[in-house]
């Protein structure tokens, strides 16, 4: 037992090491804005928050992973996570409606796809994501900016193609 807990600090260290997406070194909170740019490059969004500043890094041809790291007043980095993951758009679904572009924008990022509402008006976002479903995250966004719902729906990428369409 004695043994076994000898090796708690080495996997621990192993584990939070391995905290950051495909293609970027791993971070540590307390870091700054400036070595987190050094590290993981240019962010893909900057958004405003009320005690510091949240940035975004979009990932991926398809942008399937979307990471956000939040920086405090000071700015150093105080939480990062992957908001492009089947738990997170759950969660945040039912959230969704009623918010502006700003606060969806700080939510979940840019989306891969933005397309006009069609008779609906307004516009439909979609966010690929990792899904063994084949399936994106929409939200439909209304003339009035705000978003009206939020859903999961086919991802078109993955529709099969069949013998008539060579």
């Amino acid at each position: 037992m004695t043994r076994s807990l000898s090796m708690l600090p080495v996997l621990l260290t192993a584990l939070l090491s391995a905290c950051a997406g495909p293609g970027l070194t791993p971070l540590q909170g307390g870091i700054s804005e400036a070595d987190l740019t050094q590290r993981w490059g240019a962010p893909t969004g900057r958004y405003a928050l009320d005690a510091g500043t949240r940035l975004e890094y979009a990932l991926g041809p398809a942008g399937r992973e979307t990471w956000m790291v939040d920086l405090d007043a000071q700015g150093r980095v105080a939480v990062w996570r992957q908001v492009l993951d089947w738990r997170n758009l759950e969660r945040v679904q039912g959230s969704l409606p009623g918010m502006t572009t700003d606060e969806l924008l700080r939510t979940l990022g840019r989306a891969s796809h933005v397309r006009s509402g069609g008779r609906q008006g307004g516009q439909v976002w979609s966010w690929r994501h990792d899904s063994p479903f084949c399936l994106w995250f929409q939200a439909s966004i209304g003339d009035d900016g705000r978003v009206n719902d939020a859903s999961f729906a086919p991802d078109p990428e993955c529709d099969a193609k069949d013998d008539y369409d060579q």
